[in-house]
């Protein structure tokens, strides 16, 4: 099963800093080596993405960007021999859209095609490898241009909750009408740098967390000793961050987010959940 990790923070100088907070918590390896690892930020209007080789020594620091960040997706799994790492490795972008899928998609070579039927050309073109993931993100895609406002900073984190949610439904559906005997998993994470969504369909979990304003900092020397002149420590008292894991090494502070539900977080980092 694939890893993913995502997180909004209101402070994108602070990034490196709460990534370094989450060591202990999260794990970035599910069962078996990964072979596809990737990670996308933010450095101001550009959209960064980074792929590790497959045998590389993973850890929370190692995800920080080179620059500041307000958003990260992280995603991790382990591709079938003869699959393109370059073209498969996940988060997907567009424009300033990140997106992640963790689970799999029963029959989907069956309900492929139907799927794809309503999903403009410029869309599909943006396809270029394999894997139901990808086909996932087109479905986002389309909803999301359908609003005529995909690429409009203001956009409602609850507009694009339930476009994901909406997005992860057609999935699941498509392959139970398929008569597949197994039921699928659909767990979808988004982020445009200023709002983060993820839904989750089926029993996989998935996870979140709030990240308050602390007076310690080993990354930057922080102590609750430390004087309010010194360079970053309001700063770091001020910051919140909300983070979405699928996988977890300590539970503690975390919620499980329910089957069914949608987790939106917008810009004022206050999360809400949607259901159907």
């Amino acid at each position: 099963m694939s890893v993913a990790l995502a997180v909004l923070t209101s402070d994108p100088n602070l990034m490196r800093c709460e990534l370094h907070r989450l060591e202990g918590q999260v794990a970035l390896q599910g069962e078996g080596r990964s072979n596809a690892v990737g990670i996308g930020a933010y450095a101001q209007d550009d959209v960064l993405l980074r792929r590790f080789p497959g045998d590389a020594n993973l850890s929370l620091d190692s995800l920080a960007p080179r620059d500041e960040s307000e958003a990260l997706l992280f995603h991790a799994r382990r591709l079938p021999v003869g699959l393109s790492l370059e073209e498969n490795t996940q988060p997907f972008r567009s424009r300033r859209w990140l997106f992640a899928h963790q689970g799999s998609i029963q029959d989907f070579p069956s309900i492929r095609a139907g799927l794809l039927a309503g999903v403009p050309d410029f869309l599909q073109r943006q396809i270029r490898g394999e894997t139901e993931s990808e086909v996932a993100f087109a479905l986002f895609l389309e909803r999301l241009w359908a609003t005529g406002h995909a690429d409009d900073p203001r956009l409602g984190a609850e507009v694009a909750g339930r476009l994901l949610a909406d997005t992860a439904q057609a999935l699941s559906k498509a392959s139970v009408k398929a008569g597949a005997a197994r039921v699928s998993t659909v767990n979808l994470l988004a982020t445009n740098g200023y709002v983060l969504v993820a839904t989750r369909v089926g029993a996989q979990p998935l996870y979140y967390t709030r990240l308050e304003g602390t007076d310690r900092c080993e990354v930057c020397g922080i102590t609750p000793s430390s004087p309010e002149t010194q360079p970053g420590v309001a700063a770091h008292r001020r910051r919140r961050s909300v983070v979405v894991a699928t996988h977890l090494t300590r539970p503690t502070g975390w919620v499980e987010l329910a089957e069914g539900t949608t987790l939106v977080v917008g810009s004022d980092l206050q999360v809400r959940h949607l259901t159907p």
